[in-house]
């Protein structure tokens, strides 16, 4: 799955939209099912699981709204990863890339054929440079994949939140036309319960598949902070020098 920044941005607006849906729907559940329990021709215990079920749907309806209002809280992140991703390559290792070339041996070589120990003395200084250029090269390149990598998982992960968020809405319309009805049944709404319970569960794996993803990318961030501290292409943590 590449990342598109137009998806993403859809994705979100459809997350703000569908989240301000559940939340006028759950507030309709409770009015909904008090209204048919207090009709006299309601039997009790029909009553008792009109306003059982109400209560799951409200208690598990919150919950969702919830985790996903607090998951678009880092709404940013993905796209800011995404273009930041493209700095790097950029700006960072194509940077680094030019400096690599232009102080390899071969692009230092005089069209003179510079000879001597003046010549023996520059080339001898100047051959850490490709080295340090070169680890910044892979070092970018690999910051680079990280934050691509991190903002396709977040785009995977907010579509799946829209997928789950329209499901569960569509569960609540059909919970609440169920409700609003005399035929009720407690298997009825056991149904409509489970329902809202699956989708939990289908918030909380996705959010898990989220955090392993982005927690080997925290590792691989691990790696490149070790390479800026390689002792052999930056001597004492600094760009080697250039003099000789």
């Amino acid at each position: 799955m590449a990342f598109s920044a137009a998806q993403y941005t859809a994705a979100i607006d459809k997350l703000n939209a569908k989240s301000e849906t559940l939340s006028q729907k759950l507030n309709k559940v409770g009015p909904t099912a008090e209204s048919t329990a207090n009709k006299w021709y309601v039997p009790g215990f029909i009553a008792k699981a009109l306003i059982w079920c109400a209560n799951k749907i409200i208690e598990l309806g919150n919950w969702i709204w919830k985790k996903i209002v607090e998951c678009l809280k880092g709404a940013a992140v993905p796209i800011t990863a995404f273009f930041d991703a493209h700095d790097w390559q950029v700006k960072v290792r194509g940077k680094a890339s030019e400096v690599g070339g232009a102080t390899a041996p071969d692009a230092l070589t005089s069209p003179k054929n510079w000879t001597g120990d003046g010549a023996t003395a520059y080339t001898t200084a100047v051959k850490s440079q490709p080295t340090a250029a070169t680890s910044i090269e892979t070092s970018a390149d690999k910051v680079a994949g990280a934050l691509t990598f991190s903002a396709v998982a977040g785009l995977a992960f907010y579509v799946a939140l829209g997928v789950i968020l329209v499901k569960f809405i569509a569960a609540t319309i059909a919970a609440i036309a169920a409700l609003g009805s005399v035929v009720f049944s407690w298997a009825g709404a056991a149904v409509i319960v489970e329902e809202a319970g699956v989708n939990s569960a289908l918030i909380i794996t996705a959010v898990t598949t989220l955090t392993a993803a982005l927690g080997t990318q925290a590792q691989q961030m691990m790696v490149v902070e070790g390479e800026a501290r390689d002792g052999t292409a930056f001597p004492g943590g600094h760009w080697p020098k250039a003099t000789a």
